[in-house]
């Protein structure tokens, strides 16, 4: 278990910390059973201990005192050491202990916070250094719908990961390298005689481009073995080659950087490229394992559990994903030292990792024990459907270009404001930040409220409600506590250092406890690599605020306007916390 100072900010965990004693004490010769505490909304308690029945399977019949799960429920509150977080126990059922927690000490957790800063409710985990590979497109074609969710849900898992003091390391594993290099090349060659004068103008749209040079490496015979030739030279290292193959990257990057500027991603590539001069040596590795068989003229691994073996170098010679991902992996967990890697990609290349996960594990790069460390997680996702359920397409059945679509949904945002009479309060600039912060934000949040296992629809008209669970509805929720504050005139932050927090009433109390569960929502969003998790919890934090707290308790001009408005300003703290962990831009003025 963490130190006290460690769990600060996460109620879970100080409470396991108390029940673990208590749990000692009763069976000292269990030192295996963990604590099992969760948050309930029930009427008998804030948390509950579930321990009891599964302790009572495993001691009975060794000769206990206890008479059933009930008896062991009421051990695990008596032996329970005395501390301020609680308010009272009760046990119910089979052996559930409920406890309802001091609204003193939760108001004393709350202005501590406000007082310290919210990353001192910062998750503690286990993993010290993680690389998290996203987002990664192909260069020379289009960044798809496909890429947004992957840039989108994996910029969410590293900046939590990030907040809760693991070292991320950001991978853009981008498509540079391959035989589809050839044919862009000598295309390239036929187009431009003079490379020197190849750029972005003169190519114009790189997904045309590529079409182009695919249609000719498929009708003419000569074309297609030239570009055969130039994926040899590319390799080999000839300037000329490797110069064409530079420009081609360079102005897909310029692409990407578009859409990366416009979702406020940073990533650090290294691209398939990069690998390629490790993959003989980690081929070699593997094969002096024995792992490595002939099999067709192929190199393959063979792995238990799947019908089709694993191909690390084709029966021409040349390498494949397969090579080049276990040659990343083995780079990432070697030179980079990460005891956790994540992939994030679509749900359909599950069996790839799974049999390259497995290929390591028979290498002895990873233990055959996923909960030990280092360890390796695909994070999958589904598909982006368009209203008529099917893949989200253009109508003339082209991918979507996702600078056109983020663009939308800005333009859609800033005809909305326009619509409310923004135009005569605001200025043209502060028209368009939140137009942009709204459109973007509100793109971003309907993907990921969603369990990524599922698909979604895309729906601008859905995504830009300000009704409901949107970005839209959560980003104005916030502009109107900042209002609250603003229209006090009173000095928040001299009132964080004289003020205090009540919780007498039940609204004030209820908002206290959400805003406490903040920092087991954010473990529990990197635990499982589930964005949805901390969505939910923002929805559910504005819900309470707006109708269990705001509804009923005045502020501004009540006597406990001091606490109320300190509430507040917690309250917009962890909205925007939430906000940053999701890759929104908060706004504090609608």
């Amino acid at each position: 278990m963490a130190t006290e100072e460690e769990n600060v900010g996460n109620v879970k965990r100080q409470l396991a910390k108390l029940f673990e004693v208590s749990l000692r004490t009763i069976v000292p010769d269990e030192p295996e059973v963990e604590p099992v505490v969760v948050a309930c909304a029930g009427k008998f308690g804030d948390y509950q201990c579930n321990n009891a029945m599964g302790l009572w399977s495993k001691i009975k019949g060794k000769g206990t005192d206890f008479k059933g799960p009930p008896s062991v429920g009421q051990a695990i509150m008596k032996n329970l050491p005395k501390s301020e977080i609680i308010e009272s126990c009760s046990v119910a059922g089979p052996g559930f202990v409920n406890v309802v927690l001091s609204k003193k000490w939760i108001a004393k957790s709350i202005q501590k916070m406000l007082i310290d800063g919210i990353e001192k409710w910062a998750p503690q985990l286990q993993i010290k250094r993680a690389v998290v590979d996203f987002s990664s497109p192909n260069i020379a074609k289009e960044m798809h719908v496909g890429h947004l969710r992957s840039t989108i849900i994996g910029d969410t898992l590293a900046r939590t990961l990030e907040f809760s003091n693991v070292e991320v390391l950001r991978r853009n594993h981008v498509g540079d390298w391959g035989t589809q290099f050839g044919m862009l090349i000598e295309f390239l060659f036929e187009k431009f005689p003079n490379i020197e004068e190849v750029n972005e103008t003169a190519i114009g749209d790189l997904q045309a481009f590529y079409k182009a040079s695919k249609q000719r490496f498929d009708d003419d015979p000569a074309f297609k073995e030239r570009a055969q030739q130039a994926v040899v030279r590319l390799q080999g290292g000839e300037p000329k080659y490797r110069n064409a193959w530079l420009k081609i990257c360079e102005i897909s990057r310029k692409e990407f950087h578009r859409v990366y500027e416009r979702l406020g991603v940073h990533l650090e590539e290294k691209g398939e490229s990069f690998y390629n001069p490790y993959i003989p040596g980690v081929l070699k590795e593997l094969s002096d394992l024995g792992l490595i068989e002939e099999s067709q003229g192929a190199r393959v691994i063979f792995l238990e559990g799947f019908n089709i073996p694993l191909i690390v170098v084709k029966s021409d010679g040349g390498y494949n994903y397969a090579s080049t991902d276990l040659t990343a992996l083995w780079y990432r967990l070697n030179e980079e030292k990460a005891d956790w890697i994540i992939y994030v990609t679509d749900v359909g290349q599950q069996q790839h990792f799974d049999m390259f996960f497995k290929a390591a594990k028979r290498a002895g790069w990873l233990p055959t024990d996923d909960a030990l460390k280092p360890k390796v997680t695909h994070v999958g996702f589904g598909l982006v459907l368009g209203e008529d359920g099917k893949r989200f397409r253009t109508r003339s059945s082209e991918v979507v270009r996702l600078v056109d679509l983020l663009d939308e949904a800005k333009d859609r945002s800033k005809t909305a404001l326009l619509e409310r009479g923004k135009a005569e309060e605001w200025t043209e600039k502060e028209l368009d930040q939140t137009a942009e912060a709204v459109g973007y934000s509100a793109v971003k949040y309907a993907d990921l409220k969603n369990n990524r296992l599922t698909n979604y629809t895309f729906d601008f008209d859905q995504m830009l409600n300000d009704k409901g669970n949107t970005a839209v509805y959560l980003l104005y929720a916030h502009a109107r506590i900042c209002s609250i504050i603003r229209k006090s005139g009173r000095n928040i932050e001299e009132l964080k250092k004289t003020g205090e927090i009540v919780l007498d009433h039940t609204g004030e109390r209820e908002l206290g406890l959400h805003l406490l569960q903040f920092s087991e929502n954010v473990e529990e969003t990197c635990t499982n690599l589930l964005p949805n998790v901390l969505c939910e919890y923002l929805y559910n934090l504005s819900e309470v605020f707006t109708k269990k707290f705001y509804s009923n308790c005045q502020v501004v001009g009540s006597p406990e306007e001091t606490s109320r408005l300190l509430l507040c300003e917690a309250t917009a703290i962890v909205m925007r916390k939430c906000f940053n962990l999701l890759g929104i831009e908060p706004v504090y003025k609608i």
